[in-house]
């Protein structure tokens, strides 16, 4: 179901569903940072997209699979803030679960976009762009 109204999220923790969040943009908009959970992957092809409304400035924004089978898989691309312009990239390893973006090394900065869809049972296709501070880092971890 597409929907035109972002849903804003100011609270933690949030359980999505495909019913009510497929198809229609998720902001985050909590400098303390939420941790959103989603629905077991199947190959539904549901879609979530994430944007970081207001920077992480405190614990971390952390996007996770619903249990211990699902993946994902795909990059993360990031801006850096050093003077050459550079652009990093962060590829999932075979177990990644997790996405944790903390307002710095790992992205969470107001404007990045996480984009996750389910491609098959326990498999999230990811990618993020956004942007870092500091050493940039990979965002990508398997910690479900």
């Amino acid at each position: 179901m597409d929907r035109m109204q972002p849903i804003n999220f100011t609270t933690t923790p949030v359980t999505l569903t495909a019913e009510a969040h497929s198809g229609t943009v998720i902001t985050a908009n909590r400098a303390a940072g939420i941790t959103f959970t989603l629905p077991a992957a199947s190959g539904y092809g549901s879609t979530f997209e994430f944007v970081v409304g207001t920077t992480i400035t405190s614990n971390n924004l952390v996007i996770q699979v619903a249990n211990s089978s699902d993946i994902m898989s795909g990059v993360a691309v990031m801006a850096t803030d050093n003077a050459s312009d550079v652009v990093v990239a962060f590829e999932t390893g075979a177990t990644d679960d997790t996405i944790t973006m903390n307002g710095t090394t790992k992205g969470g900065i107001k404007g990045d976009r996480v984009i996750l869809k389910d491609v098959a049972a326990n498999i999230w296709s990811v990618n993020i762009f956004g942007s870092g501070t500091g050493t940039e880092v990979t965002p990508f971890s398997s910690a479900v």
